[in-house]
Parts: structure tokens; sequence; C-alpha cells
């Protein structure tokens, strides 16, 4: 298989709360505004988490195994570094082994990106370019490198799409500029399908509760204390 230029871009530490996990690798949401790791909420299987408008954000994967990863990544159908309509073939991010890679914005040039922010449906970038039909999503198409002896594809192997049933009412912005050094390099993918791809779904806190899958705490009435207070004097 003929060897392709992907990006190389600088690897950090991520924290292993909030999760969606795959055989290969881990992906989660951090909100840079707020500085906190997203939390995922499960329903029929499928990954979650809630976003507020206005917010910055990035994502992060996470490497699992001893090997170099390509990943390909897609937000609300679009790729994250040339802009195209998402396609597991496109140019995606080499992360090394064992490492992890933050991803803050869509990526512009080799020394800059525009942040990611959650954003109104007819805000979002994929809508702003005439592609709104699968706003609401991340997806990460996963590839192992080409070895003498290619390990067998593992997990989901479909290109990344979204469940039409489940209408999104946010989006993802194409916001402030920002440096972001990153170069190419080689990876020759050990096959032309994923080895597996994780999605994860995101929406804003009212649109997941009115769907069920957020659900609000109930407020409860206090009970009364078995020890309500110190010892009064007797009457007179």
């Amino acid at each position: 298989m003929k060897p392709v230029r992907v990006l190389l871009a600088a690897l950090l530490l991520c924290s292993a709360n909030a999760l969606a996990h795959g055989g290969l690798a881990d992906l989660s949401v951090y909100d840079r505004t707020e500085g906190k790791r997203l939390q995922l909420y499960w329903h029929e299987g499928r990954a979650y988490v809630v976003g507020k408008p206005g917010n910055e954000y990035q994502v992060t994967l996470r490497n699992r195994i001893r090997e170099e990863l390509l990943a390909v990544v897609s937000v609300d159908g679009v790729n994250v570094i040339t802009g195209q309509t998402a396609d597991p073939s496109q140019s995606g991010y080499v992360v090394s082994p064992r490492g992890s890679i933050d991803i803050q914005g869509w990526r512009r040039s080799l020394s800059q990106t525009a942040a990611f922010y959650f954003t109104t449906l007819a805000d979002s970038y994929a809508t702003r370019t005439g592609r709104p039909d699968h706003v609401g999503v991340i997806g990460v198409a996963v590839f192992r490198k080409r070895q003498a002896a290619p390990p067998a594809p593992i997990g989901n192997a479909e290109p990344l799409r979204r469940d039409s049933a489940a209408e999104a009412q946010m989006g993802t912005g194409h916001g402030r500029h920002e440096t972001s050094p990153a170069y190419y390099a080689a990876f020759e993918r050990a096959s032309s399908a994923p080895a597996e791809v994780i999605t994860l779904y995101y929406d804003s806190r009212a649109n997941l509760v009115a769907r069920g899958i957020v659900r609000d705490a109930v407020p409860v009435a206090p009970y009364p204390r078995p020890f309500p207070g110190f010892v009064p004097d007797p009457r007179a």
C-alpha cells in the first residue's frame, strides 16, 4: 500500500476520566473555557457530552497500544485538517505509541488552527459551508501502521455518519486563530478500511434532557432531623 502524507502534532497527556473507549484508542472532549473534561452520558450504546454554547473545546485522543496510530478526525462530518466532507481515506494525525494528542481546532496551516467552540446550528462551520447533515457528532477513524503481517481490523469499520433520527441543534464554530505547530510525516496504513471507528455525540443540555439522554437532578425536600438542635431550658 502506498504511503500517505499525514500530520504529526504535539503530543499531550490525557486524563483517564470521561473517555469513549475503543480497542485501540480513547476519545474525550475537554471544555477549554471552564477547564474541565466533559462527562460522558451513555444512551442506547452511544456516548454523549453536553456542550455549553460559546465555550471553546478540544478533542483528545489517547493511543492505548504500543505502536503508532493514524487518527482521521471529523467534527460535524468535516475533516478537521483538510476541511473536506469526512471520509476515512483522508489525512489524519499520527499518535505516538501510548501517547495522546489534543486537537483544539480546524487546521488552517502547519502553524495555526481556528478554535472549536460550541454554537448554534446556523453558526456551525458545517452549516456555513453548506454541509449541515452531520452536525453534532465527533468521529475518529483509527488506522494501524502497516507491519510485516498486518493485524486484522477490529470494531466498526463503517464510514463516519450521523444517526438521522437524532437531530442536533448545536454545532461547532470556526473560532479564533491560534498557534498550533504540526508537520508532515509518512504513515503506511495496514488496511484501506479503519481498524475501528469511535463516535461521540454532543448537544446542549436542554436538548439532551428533552431526549431523555441526560437527567437533571430532582430537588428533594429535607428530611426531619433526628437531632434538631441543643437542649432547651425547662419551663419555669
